[in-house]
C-alpha cells in the first residue's frame, strides 16, 4: 500500500527524518508512535506529498507521492495536527470545497458528504459555522473532510491532542471503525492511545525507526522480559560494578537519589536473579530499603529504545521547528494539487 524508503528530511543543519524505512500493508491500524521532537509530524507530511523529502522516496499504490502526485494523493486522506479548516464557513461549505477540491463527482458530492457527515456524527452541525464549534467537533470535521472520497489510507496526526476524556474516547471509537474500511496510520506520543486503538506499531525516536512490528509482538515479548527496581544504602558505582556482572542482566541503570542508591535492572525472559541480587547486596554490606519485581511494559520497552545510544548521534529537529519550518520551507506543497499545479 505504501512504501517509504530511505526518507530524509534536513531542516538547515537540523536532521529532523533520518534514511527512515518502512511498509504500510492494507488492513491494518497502525501506531506511529514517538515522543515530541520525534520526527513524526515531518515523517507524516513527507508521506502525504505536503512537503518535499531531502532524499528517499515514498510511493503510495505503486505510484511516487513526489512524481505522481496527483494518482498517489487520490488515495491518501491526511488530518494534520491542526486541522486545514476554514472557520468562516458552515461545515457543509467546508465539505463541499474539500470535495470538490479532491475532485468528487457532483452527481455524487451530496450523497458522499451526507456519508462521511454520519458517520462522523457531525450532521447535526452541518449549518454551523467551524469557527463555533468546539475543538472535539473540529476534530470530526477534520476527520470527515480526511474520508472523504473513500480514500484507501486515512492518515491522522495527532487527532486527539487537545481532546478532553470524553472526547478522547469518542475519536477512538471512531478511529477503530475507520480501520474495519481503510488502512489507519495514526501519529501519537501516547502510548495508551496506540495500544487502544492499533494492532501494528512504527516507534520512532531522533528521526529514526526503533521498532516496526505488531502490537501483540511487542507486547508479549517485552512481557517475558523481567524489570526489577531497587532502592538501597551504599555507593552507586560500587552496585553498578557488582550487579553488571550477574547472569542474565541486560539492561542496568543506576544513580544517587537523596541519600539512596536507586537501580532499575532489565533482564532476560524467564530468568529470576532475585536471590542472586540479595547476595550481591549483603556481600556489599548495602542495605536493601525496597525490592519490587515486575514485567518489562511497553512503555518501559519503548523508553529504552528510545534512550539507544544508537539513535542519539544527530539530533532530530523538534516539533515545534517542523511546525515553523514546513510552510516556508521552499519544498512545501498543499495536499490538494490540481493538475494545472503540476504542468
Amino acid at each position: 500500500m505504501i512504501e517509504v524508503k530511505n526518507l530524509t528530511k534536513w531542516y538547515g543543519p537540523n536532521l529532523a527524518v533520518d534514511h527512515v524505512s518502512f511498509t504500510i500493508e492494507p488492513g491494518h491500524v497502525y501506531g506511529f508512535l514517538g515522543p515530541n521532537g520525534a520526527g513524526k509530524s515531518t515523517t507524516m507530511n513527507m508521506i502525504t506529498g505536503c512537503l518535499a523529502a531531502s532524499e528517499g522516496s515514498v510511493t503510495v499504490g505503486g505510484h511516487d507521492i513526489f512524481e505522481q502526485p496527483i494518482e498517489a494523493k487520490r488515495r491518501i486522506g491526511y488530518l494534520p495536527e491542526i486541522p486545514p479548516l476554514y472557520t468562516d464557513m458552515s461545515v457543509r461549505e467546508y465539505l463541499v470545497f474539500v470535495a470538490r477540491a479532491k475532485k468528487v463527482a457532483a452527481a455524487e458530492l451530496d450523497d458522499r458528504i451526507d456519508a462521511v457527515m454520519e458517520r462522523t456524527q457531525i450532521a447535526h452541525v452541518a449549518d454551523r459555522l467551524i469557527r463555533n464549534l468546539s475543538k472535539g467537533y473540529r476534530q470530526r470535521v477534520g476527520i470527515a473532510q480526511a474520508i472523504l472520497g473513500d480514500p484507501e489510507v486515512v492518515i491522522l496526526d495527532e487527532p486527539t491532542v487537545g481532546l478532553d476524556p470524553l472526547q478522547i474516547i469518542e475519536i477512538r471509537d471512531l478511529i477503530r471503525e475507520l480501520g474495519r474500511d481503510h488502512t489507519v496510520i495514526l501519529s501519537s506520543h501516547i502510548l495508551s492511545e496506540i495500544s487502544a486503538v492499533c494492532d501494528r506499531v512504527i516507534m520512532i525516536s531522533r528521526g529514526r525507526i526503533v521498532a516496526n512490528d505488531t502490537l501483540e509482538n511487542l507486547t508479549s515479548g517485552a512481557s517475558r522480559g523481567g524489570l526489577i527496581r531497587i532502592e538501597s544504602r551504599g555507593s552507586a558505582a560500587d552496585v553498578r560494578e557488582a550487579l553488571s556482572c550477574l547472569a542474565g542482566v541486560i539492561r542496568l541503570a543506576v544513580e544517587t537519589r537523596g541519600g539512596t542508591v536507586s537501580a532499575e535492572i532489565e533482564t532476560a525472559p524467564d530468568c529470576d536473579i532475585r536471590e542472586d541480587i540479595f547476595r550481591v547486596f549483603a556481600r556489599l554490606d548495602a542495605p536493601i530499603l525496597s525490592m519490587s519485581a515486575g514485567n518489562v511494559s511497553l512503555e518501559d520497552m519503548f523508553l529504552r529504545l528510545a534512550d539507544d545510544p544508537a539513535v542519539k548521534e544527530e539530533p532530530a529537529a523538534t516539533e515545534s521547528g517542523e511546525e515553523n519550518a514546513a510552510p516556508t520551507d521552499p519544498s512545501y506543497a498543499p495536499l490538494f494539487s490540481t493538475e494545472e499545479d503540476n504542468k
